[in-house]
């Protein structure tokens, strides 16, 4: 029942976007998000970088099957979980996020890339939900790093090519909703200008054929299927929230994700492990989270 229909598919592939889509029923958005509103201080900065490896019940997000069944329509049936992320704007917040493609600096060897985004509260265009401009996913364009304080992006990333207010859609969801998203896709958000947060989970799937260029070693986590290429290394789902075996992988997953992420970076950024304020030159680690 959760799978794409023929013209579903035809409207991503045309579109780059799909939504709304139902994700999660009451009962499981109501634990899902009770989970996280308990947890919210730990999932941030790089406890907010795949945090699917540190909770059980994430773990089970990633793998929920009426966001599988509708990612497998797009992707085929091997698939990995290649990241997650949340994305919460507190009521009134000025927090935002620039016009971007997701692709840019992931170092991923094909476009063969879906977002899911699962809302846990209403998102709208008064709490900034996100915005895209539709058909903008057939080419790779040219970013800035902007490094902006209330940019919710890690490198304040931003494409450099003027965006056509006209052509922008707004992609409102209700909880429990998701959104799904082609890696190319022009794609950014508003401050939240409402009284109520806005809180979304991103989970960014692959299939199995896809491989990471960069030299730095990439890992992900095995959800549907088979994973018959071995190219990314297997991650390990928790055993308990936040145990320790969890946690120390995490670290080590995260490490080398932040160094592909950040490679050419002129600026330290919010999470790069290898910057520092002295610039392009490098040095010892400053910040990590």
């Amino acid at each position: 029942m959760s799978a794409l229909s023929p013209a579903q598919v035809a409207s991503f592939r045309e579109r780059g976007i799909l939504h709304p889509l139902r994700a999660l029923d009451e009962d499981q958005l109501a634990d899902v998000r009770a989970r996280y509103l308990a947890n919210a201080g730990a999932i941030k900065g790089r406890g907010n970088q795949k945090p699917h490896l540190l909770y059980t019940w994430l773990d089970a997000v990633v793998r929920h099957p009426a966001i599988l069944d509708a990612v497998e329509s797009l992707l085929g049936p091997d698939l990995l979980c290649w990241s997650s992320q949340f994305f919460t704007k507190p009521a009134g917040d000025a927090a935002y996020v620039s016009w971007h493609q997701d692709a840019t600096y992931w170092g991923l060897s094909s476009h063969d890339v879906v977002t899911a985004w699962v809302a846990l509260t209403p998102s709208t265009t008064r709490s900034g939900c996100m915005q895209v401009v539709p058909g903008t996913h057939r080419e790779q364009v040219r970013h800035e790093d902007r490094f902006d304080d209330t940019n919710m992006l890690s490198r304040g990333q931003e494409i450099a090519v003027r965006i056509d207010p006209a052509q922008v859609v707004d992609v409102e969801l209700q909880p429990g909703e998701m959104s799904l998203h082609h890696v190319l896709l022009f794609h950014g958000s508003e401050p939240n200008r409402s009284d109520q947060p806005r809180i979304g989970y991103a989970i960014r799937y692959i299939p199995t054929h896809v491989r990471q260029l960069s030299p730095i070693r990439d890992s992900a986590l095995l959800v549907r299927g088979r994973d018959t290429h071995g190219h990314f290394e297997p991650e390990q789902s928790p055993r308990a929230d936040r145990d320790a075996e969890a946690i120390a992988r995490h670290n080590e997953v995260i490490d080398r994700q932040l160094r592909i992420l950040y490679a050419g970076a002129q600026a330290r950024g919010k999470l790069n492990p290898d910057r520092t304020s002295a610039g392009p030159q490098g040095g010892q680690p400053k910040e990590t989270a």
